[in-house]
């Protein structure tokens, strides 16, 4: 398990000013941005780094049609933030205080109502950002128990509201713990405010125990 000061941010950050971070990790580069400023701070240096070496970059000669494309592409995310916009963010109730970059993601998500139960205390939805990886935002009541399980790849956590503990520690707004394969948990909310988490993972969510012969048995994930 990595947390939050072991994990190597820069490579993150590089990626993402490069623009080649999967839209579920720069969601949450985002979104753990929005909390705190040291990340956002290192994000934007990452930027202006990268916007450096761009600099240096000797041109070269651009296709036929090439500048047709990009402003045909421009006037498509145009009016797909408008769309956005004109739905807005969710703006009531406790997803009202969630960071700008998670409210967005949820708005444009195209199943953003549709909450499902992981357990006593425990709604998650799946939300549909054009990543590669599973991204989902956990809601997680006081005392409320993700079921243990172990992980088939890197499961990154970002505690958006509230917080929660498990063997290896707290984790509070804006700390982000990194889970692999060698490690099994039981999240638990912590007392007193609604844990909201975003979890990005590339490997399949795997109970252990009784659960987990029974999601082996139904051939679920």
């Amino acid at each position: 398990m990595t947390r939050q000061n072991d994990f190597p941010f820069s490579e993150l950050f590089s990626a993402y000013a490069a623009g080649t971070l999967d839209a579920g990790l720069a969601l949450l580069v985002e979104t753990q941005g929005a909390l705190r400023a040291d990340i956002k701070d290192a994000v934007a240096q990452s930027e202006a780094v990268a916007g450096a070496y761009l600099e240096m970059t000797e041109p070269v000669a651009m296709c036929a049609g090439a500048l047709e494309s990009a402003m045909a592409q421009f006037d498509a995310l145009e009016a797909s933030a408008t769309t956005e916009q004109a739905g807005g963010p969710v703006e009531d109730g406790e997803m009202g205080q969630l960071p700008a970059p998670l409210q967005h993601a949820i708005a444009a998500s195209r199943n953003r109502e549709t909450w499902s139960s992981a357990a006593p205390g425990i709604h998650r939805i799946a939300l549909d950002v054009g990543s590669q990886m599973e991204v989902e935002l956990y809601r997680i009541q006081p005392d409320g128990a993700i079921p243990r399980h172990s992980h088939g790849g890197e499961e990154y956590t970002l505690v958006v509201t509230g917080g929660y503990t498990d063997a290896s520690g707290s984790f509070g707004p804006g700390d982000l713990a990194v889970k692999g394969p060698e490690d099994t948990h039981r999240p638990v909310g912590d007392a007193g405010e609604v844990c909201f988490a975003l979890v990005v993972r590339d490997g399949a969510f795997r109970l252990t125990g009784a659960l987990g012969l029974a999601q082996r048995i139904l051939g679920r994930r």
